[in-house]
């Protein structure tokens, strides 16, 4: 299977992995700001106000410039293509997962005697890298965080194997003193930390390290809850199921007595593991000596050249978040190809069973399923529902796992997200359930301050969550999203949790948040560049007799800039945010727009002679408007083509107006006006000459104007506080997540006679429109500082 070859991979790393590994702890991005500007002057001269705004500020070329930090290593990159360069390496060399190594498992891999009958070890390079990987307290584990368990249980299996073979003596005491000295401790640990199959695995090691001459202090105060766990937890255990059905038991199987082998290898892994874990599958072959599992291991230790991981491979867990961080980051632009590549593997390995964390793993989770099914969905992949039909229980809960003791935050966020992000138009029901369910479950532990989880240590989880929560997906801007995770990525701050901590180094690096960071300081300076010729421009042609302040010309930016912010697509966000200033000029009460001066517009665009700002006449007291449309038509729409489409487009959207019998009405025509600017303002227009006459189209075009005339309405209707009633709102507010949903998967799921960037489009405006109808006016102006104004640091 395609699979197989991610554990036979060959061992030696790549430079490009190792300096994402690399701790930068403390690390700041300064004065990271490349130029993007000059290149964009040569490549896109019809951007108009672009080389304006450049020229009007005096700015010189500026090249690529180092990111400075408080730690810089020798070999890390310090430019922007540098870190995008090292970063594409790691994606492309991906095999089953980048993850840390676990002394706890390389300790039962250690306890494996020679299979052959002679004396000593299977496997020596095991003894030797404990011994290498001891800390100075004389304990094993993770080194930058202390959870007493993890201290623990890692060093206890470490100073057993160094007992059993009677080498390192010295290591073996020191190991013995720190358990001694910290095991009173155990109490200290949050309760949502706890290890997996801990309070079956420790007591398990402490009677196995007593039969081996170890002194234990199994009688200490702190181990009797423990004890009282693992009983009340193999009393649930149904052993019939535990032999017949893959389940999350198989991960733990050395802290799990009478087991029937001839049964439990039925559940064998195709790679020879059983659920991947290195402990359990060293467990199985010291009690039966089977060649698959020898395979196995043999294949581990050499890759992790004699250490083990607590579980491999994890490439399908590894793929999914690495896509997901990156979109959340906003860097999936540079990536391209690669996350195409990891979302066709996960593809490949789907189920309407669900996944798991690798490819050949029989026991399916709610948490890679939800993540998969979200990142499948939005990047065009037909997964049906069915997968998350597996995880709800008979009374209408969802778990990780079966019989799970206890519920993950972090699987409930993904899971909230899989639902809101991804339902389409005829779902089934059990999309809506989830989402109500995983919503309800994570309002209570809000609002309870209990967000911890057990699968992650993350400080930044409580206020992804919040954001979630008060934000869904519908009313979410992608750059307001990513200023905010920004904040919340942990790097290599964040520990995840298993048999013992462990760390993903691929998706969870400083490197991320490094180039991250110095891209959307790029975003920032080039906001305030644009946000400075667009206030010029304004200035210049008197808006603000029109009711257009600064406030409105900035939230117009700002709407356009937080959906379209790629470098080179600045003509699309100055067109969208122009055109939504223009457009709130003639719609304003301040305008008096009157039925003579729309047609006085009208015939203007319609004139010959295209100079019509410049000749006065009867309708010289719109010049002003004149002016700004001449501008936006002849400096954003490149080429006489274009230029036509756009003055045509606003033709359209004048003369409907005169059609109209209020502002609220016109609030979907506007949008499409917003659509079509962006699109030729893009240098798509030729292509949007032929999709007026597809179907899908027009369909897209239908969404987004009855969703964004439904917004508008509802706004309207809260400005002059015309009696709405609760149950109106509610009302519209179904109807508008209904018709989200058909517009979510018109862009996602259709055909390909449309661009994505199109449809995208489409998607952007809408979103816009969501989020103005869903935030105060002080969020979004917290908004405008946060993504604009306010340095990332």
């Amino acid at each position: 299977m395609q699979g197989l070859s991610l554990i036979t991979a060959p061992a030696a790393a790549l430079p490009a992995t190792s300096l994402l590994r690399r701790r930068t702890a403390g690390t700041q991005v300064q004065n990271a700001v490349p130029g993007r500007a000059p290149r964009w002057r040569r490549e896109r001269s019809h951007q108009g106000f672009i080389v304006e705004a450049l020229q009007s500020e005096g700015s010189e070329p500026v090249a690529y410039k180092p990111v400075v930090g408080k730690t810089q290593h020798k070999g890390e990159p310090r430019h922007i293509d540098e870190m995008i360069g090292t970063v594409r390496a790691a994606l492309t060399s991906m095999g089953g997962g980048d993850i840390s190594f676990s002394p706890y498992d390389t300790a039962w891999v250690a306890l494996l005697k020679k299979l052959d009958g002679a004396e000593g070890p299977q496997f020596p390079s095991c003894i030797d890298w404990i011994a290498k990987n001891q800390l100075p307290d004389g304990s094993w584990g993770d080194d930058a965080f202390f959870l007493v368990q993890d201290r623990l249980i890692n060093t206890l299996s470490c100073i057993m194997a160094l007992k059993t073979w009677n080498v390192h003596s010295d290591k073996c005491n020191k190991g013995l003193s720190f358990i001694h000295e910290n095991i009173k401790r155990l109490p200290e640990d949050n309760e949502n930390w706890m290890l997996v199959g801990f309070e079956t695995i420790f007591p398990t090691l402490l009677e196995m390290a007593k039969d081996i001459g170890l002194d234990m202090p199994c009688d200490e105060p702190a181990l009797q809850d423990i004890y009282a766990k693992r009983n009340l937890k193999l009393a649930r255990i149904p052993k019939d199921v535990l032999h017949s059905v893959p389940t999350a038991l198989l991960f733990s199987l050395e802290g799990m007595p009478g087991l029937d082998w001839d049964r439990l290898f039925k559940l064998q892994s195709p790679g020879g593991s059983f659920m991947s874990s290195a402990a359990s599958t060293a467990y199985a072959l010291m009690q039966t000596g089977n060649k698959k599992c020898l395979e196995y291991l043999t294949d581990i230790v050499h890759k992790f050249n004699g250490g083990a991981p607590f579980a491999y491979p994890v490439e399908l867990f590894e793929r999914l978040w690495v896509v997901d961080r990156l979109e959340r980051l906003g860097l999936s632009s540079y990536f391209r190809s690669e996350i195409d590549s990891c979302l066709d593997y996960a593809y490949w390995h789907w189920s309407d069973e669900g996944i798991g964390f690798t490819w050949d793993d029989m026991v399916r989770d709610v948490d890679d399923t939800a993540m998969g099914f979200r990142l499948l969905r939005q990047h065009g992949y037909h997964v049906s529902t069915g997968a998350l039909k597996r995880f709800e229980t008979k009374d209408g809960e969802f778990v990780v796992y079966p019989g799970q003791s206890n519920q993950s935050v972090s699987a409930m966020y993904n899971l909230y997200r899989a639902a809101d992000q991804a339902a389409f138009s005829g779902d089934d029901a059990v999309v809506q359930r989830a989402k109500a369910y995983s919503y309800a479950f994570l309002q209570e532990r809000r609002a309870s301050g209990n967000l911890n989880d057990k699968w992650i240590i993350s400080s930044g989880l409580p206020s992804e969550v919040a954001y979630a929560l008060d934000f869904p997906w519908k009313a979410s801007l992608p750059r307001v999203e990513t200023r905010m995770y920004l904040e919340q990525y942990g790097g290599t701050d964040n520990v995840w949790i298993g048999k013992v901590l462990y760390r993903m180094h691929l998706f969870n690096n400083e490197l991320f948040l490094k180039l991250a960071k110095a891209d959307f300081s790029n975003f920032q300076r080039q906001c305030r560049l644009e946000w400075q010729g667009l206030k010029r421009w304004c200035e210049k042609n008197n808006l603000e007799m029109y009711g257009v302040t600064p406030q409105s010309a900035m939230r117009a930016y700002f709407l356009a800039a937080a959906n379209i912010f790629e470098p080179d697509r600045a003509a699309e966000r100055l067109g969208w945010a122009r055109t939504a200033v223009i457009a709130q000029a003639i719609l304003s009460s301040n305008a008096c727009t009157t039925d003579s001066m729309l047609e006085g517009l009208i015939s203007e665009l319609s004139s010959d002679d295209h100079n019509f700002a410049r000749r006065g006449g009867k309708y010289s007291t719109e010049n002003g408007l004149l002016t700004a449309l001449h501008e936006l038509i002849h400096l954003f729409a490149p080429g006489k083509d274009a230029s036509d489409n756009l003055r045509e487009a606003w033709k359209t959207w004048l003369m409907e107006l005169t059609t109209n019998d209020g502002h609220e009405s016109c609030e979907g025509k506007t949008a499409l006006l917003l659509v079509r600017t962006v699109e030729i303002c893009s240098g798509r227009h030729c292509s949007a000459n032929q999709n007026l006459k597809l179907s899908e189209y027009s369909q897209l075009e239908k969404l987004t104007s009855s969703i964004c005339s439904k917004l508008g309405s509802r706004i309207f209707s809260q400005v002059n506080q015309n009696g709405t009633t609760t149950e109106n709102t509610e009302n519209l507010e179904q109807q508008v997540d209904q018709e989200m949903q058909e517009l979510a998967q018109c862009v996602f799921q259709s055909c390909d006679t449309i661009s994505k960037l199109t449809k995208q489009t489409f998607l952007h405006v809408t979103r816009s429109y969501c989020y103005v109808a869903h935030s105060s006016p002080e969020t979004i102006v917290s908004h405008i500082s946060k993504v604009i104004f306010e340095d990332v640091v």
